[in-house]
């Protein structure tokens, strides 16, 4: 199957993005480690590492990648753009191997190589972009009943898990963390995607910033990014960065998905054939994150055995 120009345009701009995304996982990792050190861990509240240069390196990259995705969404349906952040995962996973001594198992090679060949599968089978000639297009889908209903739902529940869940337990912090960052992050995706299509409109001649609602995006993207950021760093300084990345991963690109077909109804033009070959694409890649999960800690696990077993071999002779 023959991907369109856009479709190509948006995977080479997905990709660039996930490689600095992933990159930043672990140079920010390292600044709040630092920061942790000499001031209040982010994960009890302290802000100190807004003060540590490597944090700021990360967030650079961070940054880098949020604008390559941001223009990804211009160019390609949210179904292809979303499921590409499991490449972040994959460099994350090889930096924190070789930088933060997270020791990557074989079995998490596997589950590289299966999101990208989860990947793959998407990609040649993503739906072509709806043509969009308004941002008042987009507000049209935006406030169709399906779309205001499953709004008002990821608020509701991001603020149940903010005021209540997060302060009454321990064991499941980390997932209230990152559910909070991928119920703002669905909505994030939306909005992006409508300014996106604003500024290549703009650029193209028809300008959409006389528009109320190109302005209603861009507070809700900026709302919903801090937030999101917030959270995020709760949960990548108070758990590993093997579980934070593909747990994330999966929660955002689900709900992602979800928003974008009530909204946008990406699948409408597709066959049962290609709606199933990306299904199980998406599968594939949530196969391989969890097994990159599962298997992070038997690395490191083995490489402790081994230094053992060399220190008792060198105790015996």
């Amino acid at each position: 199957m023959v991907m369109s120009i856009d479709n190509v345009r948006g995977f080479a701009l997905a990709t660039s993005s996930s490689a600095f995304i992933g990159s930043s996982f672990v140079i920010k990792k390292i600044g709040l480690k630092k920061a942790g050190d000499a001031g209040v861990r982010a994960g009890s509240g302290g802000y100190s590492y807004l003060y540590e240069p490597l944090w700021w390196i990360g967030m650079t990259a961070m940054i880098l990648g949020e604008v390559a995705n941001f223009a990804a969404y211009a160019f390609a349906p949210a179904i292809l753009v979303t499921p590409l952040g499991a490449l972040s995962i994959i460099f994350s996973a090889v930096l924190a191997h070789f930088i933060l001594k997270e020791r990557l198992h074989m079995f998490g090679i596997v589950g590289c190589i299966l999101c990208v060949v989860g990947s793959v599968s998407i990609v040649l089978h993503a739906p072509k972009e709806k043509k969009i000639n308004s941002v008042n297009e987009i507000w049209h889908l935006a406030t169709q009943p399906g779309f205001i209903v499953y709004s008002c739902m990821a608020v509701v529940v991001a603020l149940i898990l903010i005021f209540w869940v997060v302060h009454r337990t321990e064991q499941r912090k980390m997932l209230a963390y990152i559910a909070i960052c991928s119920l703002m992050g669905s909505l994030t995706v939306i909005s992006v995607k409508a300014v996106a299509i604003a500024l290549k409109l703009s650029f193209n001649g028809v300008n959409q910033f006389i528009y109320v609602p190109t302005w209603f995006f861009i507070v809700v993207v900026v709302i919903c990014c801090l937030v999101q950021l917030n959270y995020l760093n709760k949960a990548l300084d108070s758990f590993n960065t093997a579980v934070v990345s593909p747990v994330y991963y999966v929660m955002f690109t689900i709900l992602t998905i979800i928003a974008n077909m009530i909204m946008y109804k990406d699948w409408a033009s597709q066959n049962a054939t290609q709606i199933a070959t990306e299904l199980c694409g998406f599968v594939t890649i949530v196969a391989g994150t969890f097994l990159l999960h599962k298997t992070r800690d038997m690395g490191n696990e083995q490489s402790e055995s081994s230094s053992l077993r060399g220190e008792c071999e060198l105790q015996n002779h």
